[in-house]
């Protein structure tokens, strides 16, 4: 009887705190962006485990309001999705530089990476949504969160360099602040 008890107990505890864990990460409001487009809500889950510097600085922009209405400047077919400068250029920035922080966690559909130049720690606000796997970025620039909803709306993003009619970021705010 001691013996079933005592198997039936850990099944229990085992069970809710798998399930807790499950549920504390699903409602990891401070680590998750929303990111609206015409089309829909895009969910982001943020990777401060890889990139803490980048996340931090993503998310200190996205609640300035920094990338509302900014447009997607370069959408490479098959590719990526850019955003986040300003100028809608490609050439622009929110003025401040980045340290790289490079991981192996590798580029493939629904990741998101910081744009940056030839410098290593030239990333500033931009950032590029990947359409299909990238491996050759693999370690070569930062990945700092990926799509785990919405992807089909990002799907829809007008392709171009720049696009005749460019789609622009509606908002883009911290979960944790969503009203």
């Amino acid at each position: 009887m001691v013996r079933l008890f005592r198997c039936l107990m850990i099944a229990i505890l085992g069970t809710t705190l798998i399930g807790g864990a499950a549920m504390s990460q699903q409602q990891d409001l401070e680590n998750t962006l929303y990111l609206d487009l015409e089309y829909g809500r895009v969910v982001i889950a943020l990777r401060p485990d890889l990139a803490p510097k980048h996340v931090a600085r993503i998310k200190e922009l996205a609640r300035q309001g920094f990338y509302n209405g900014l447009t997607f400047h370069r959408v490479i077919d098959g590719f990526m999705a850019q955003t986040g400068d300003p100028r809608g250029t490609g050439s622009g920035g929110s003025g401040t530089k980045l340290p790289a922080e490079f991981s192996r966690e590798p580029f493939v559909r629904g990741t998101l990476g910081m744009a940056r130049t030839q410098d290593p720690n030239s990333a500033d606000s931009q950032f590029f949504i990947m359409f299909a796997p990238g491996s050759f970025l693999n370690g070569q620039y930062t990945v700092w969160g990926r799509v785990v909803q919405g992807m089909e709306f990002v799907d829809k993003i007008k392709r171009g360099e720049p696009p005749r009619s460019p789609d622009k970021i509606v908002k883009m705010q911290v979960a944790a602040d969503a009203k």
